[in-house]
């Protein structure tokens, strides 16, 4: 059911991101496509063997695969919008970076464990 869940949570955020990218632009695509791919970043070079990690690659992973981090980017470029500042951006890369989360959680990839093994998200 949780997965489930994530998969409308990416789908729902996701037409959220077209909107805002019709009506921002080219520079808010762009926005998407670098913090919709900027989590995995943490893959390259990263796989120790059988789908794990590298032990030293995993709290890097972990920490751009964090719902905390991207939720409160999001969250920031709402509050400096609400104050008057043009922060658009943060709120695009935010959401983008939540997308990207939330379709990992869809597809049943969790966070790491400290071995490297992907902790499973909860049926």
């Amino acid at each position: 059911m949780m997965r489930i869940l994530w998969a409308v949570a990416a789908a729902l955020l996701l037409a959220l991101l077209i909107v805002i990218c019709v009506h921002r632009g080219w520079g808010a695509a762009a926005l998407c496509v670098v913090f919709g791919v900027l989590p995995d970043l943490a893959l390259i070079g990263a796989f120790g063997g059988r789908g794990r990690l590298k032990p030293e690659r995993v709290g890097l992973y972990n920490l751009l695969h964090a719902m905390p981090l991207a939720l409160g980017a999001a969250a920031l470029g709402g509050l400096l919008g609400a104050l008057g500042v043009d922060a658009w951006m943060l709120v695009v890369a935010g959401v983008a970076w939540v997308v990207h989360i939330a379709v990992d959680r869809a597809c049943g990839y969790g966070l790491r464990a400290s071995d490297g093994a992907i902790l499973p998200v909860s049926a």
